[in-house]
């Protein structure tokens, strides 16, 4: 059996503090002179912050519209703005959904369109976007690369052109109502697949017994988009132990294991989980979950703050998702970082914004008022976001599974698309679980002329 493609993220909570990372709030700029500004600005700390232009522009950031990332995104700009005031940041959101949002990016480069300045780039888009997208290397400091992750550093290098900047990570949790769990006996949250199905199916019947018709046990994201994917690679590698595409190239999406729990997760759209689960993305589980209308949750760790802001959730924990039949559980590793079109007008200053965004200093304030673990390293020993986000523990991330995007590169969304399309027929019921895996078997291997 070959080994699952995963990569251990590990959140350390005492690092060595460095004298310099006390994080200070930026200065106004006090003189502006006419429309412009000298292109190095001095921050509070004495730094030079290079704007990149003395030139009045504006350039266009496409973010993220889920959650309260937009608010955040605002936050960060205003920031911007006071150290780089000739530069205005037109803020668009881009599509939630992100098998829509890529193919927009890719229409747009197609035409080689100017519209694009500023993007986000998920994870595992960099070798697809990379003929796209400016070489940060030489632009953004040193000092600003080394202060991340090695590892997405290194996920952003495409063929030794640094082509974006990491702003935040995510892993799949597991959320899960601790009053509730109480109530119903239970210990703690589901080690296994079959623990939670029982679990879930336990409190929904209690809570409907007591008159709340529109409880549910489980939600999680069934659409046919991207969200499918990383579902679904949880489930294949908890209980197969192996990704359904290898690193090597090898395929390995049908087994037993595989039909198992494919017809499990099958087994619960309609029965622990709504039977319009199958249409659900993320704001969609979340809303039933805001609601406090499910149990358990699958979801990423922005839903954190936000689920500490509703009333009808009196008491909820994280957890690592249940293991399989493999043993053990496993957490698709997702996160957004930050990308600069090569055909921008302005390069210069969309290089600048995309810099000061992933600051470590932008970081901490994204993190923090998100919930979402950041990309850079000193950030994990900060107290304050160690107080905003208790779930940074080594048990959610130390299993996270890369999708299979290293060996597919430019042909990962159609990899991801003929996957969710096929896990998604067999949640419908469109398709038996061996024939659908059979076909994406078959539907890889000619996709790479194997």
């Amino acid at each position: 059996m070959h080994n699952p493609q995963r990569v251990s993220i590990h959140f350390p909570h005492r690092l060595p503090k460095r004298k310099d990372i006390l994080m200070r709030k930026l200065l106004l700029v006090l003189l502006v002179l006419a429309l412009t500004v000298p292109a190095g600005v001095a921050l509070a700390d004495g730094h030079e912050f290079d704007c990149g232009t003395d030139e009045a522009v504006t350039i266009k950031f496409f973010g993220d519209p889920v959650g309260n990332y937009p608010e955040a995104e605002d936050r960060i700009i205003s920031r911007f703005n006071e150290v780089c005031p000739n530069i205005t940041v037109e803020r668009n959101d881009g599509a939630a959904n992100v098998t829509d949002l890529i193919a927009f990016y890719l229409t747009a480069f197609e035409a080689e369109s100017s519209d694009l300045d500023v993007i986000r780039v998920d994870v595992i888009w960099p070798g697809q976007l990379a003929e796209h997208l400016i070489d940060l290397n030489g632009i953004a400091p040193q000092a600003h690369i080394d202060a991340q992750m090695p590892a997405l550093i290194d996920n952003n290098t495409i063929d030794g052109r640094l082509v974006a900047l990491p702003l935040r990570i995510g892993f799949g949790m597991l959320y899960y109502r601790t009053d509730l769990v109480e109530k119903y006996g239970y210990a703690g949250p589901p080690a296994t697949w079959d623990e939670l199905e029982e679990m879930a199916a336990a409190i929904q019947a209690g809570e409907r017994a007591e008159g709340n018709d529109e409880f549910w046990g489980f939600v999680w994201q069934g659409n046919a988009y991207e969200g499918l994917t990383c579902d679904a690679l949880e489930w294949h590698v908890s209980a197969t132990g192996e990704n359904f595409l290898q690193s090597d190239g090898t395929i390995s999406a049908l087994s037993d294991a595989a039909v198992e729990i494919y017809e499990q997760a099958a087994g619960w759209v309609g029965t622990i989980s709504p039977p319009g689960v199958v249409g659900y993305q993320e704001e969609d589980s979340r809303a039933v979950w805001h609601a406090g209308n499910a149990a358990f949750m699958r979801n990423w760790p922005y839903a954190y703050s936000r689920s500490q802001a509703s009333d009808d959730i009196p008491a909820f924990d994280v957890a690592a998702l249940p293991a399989g039949d493999s043993g053990m559980g496993a957490s698709t590793l997702g996160g957004w970082h930050i990308g600069v079109s090569k055909y921008s007008e302005h390069p210069e200053a969309a290089a600048a914004f995309a810099i000061f965004l992933t600051s470590v200093e932008s970081q901490k304030d994204f993190a923090v008022f998100t919930s979402n673990p950041p990309g850079a390293v000193e950030l994990y020993s900060d107290p304050e976001l160690i107080e905003a986000m208790p779930f940074i523990r080594p048990d959610l991330a130390e299993v996270t599974t890369a999708r299979p995007s290293n060996f597919s590169k430019d042909r990962y969304n159609a990899v991801s698309t003929l996957y969710f399309n096929a896990i998604h027929s067999i949640l419908t019921g469109e398709e038996d679980a061996a024939v659908a895996l059979e076909l994406l078997e078959l539907d890889i291997a000619d996709l790479f002329d194997m």
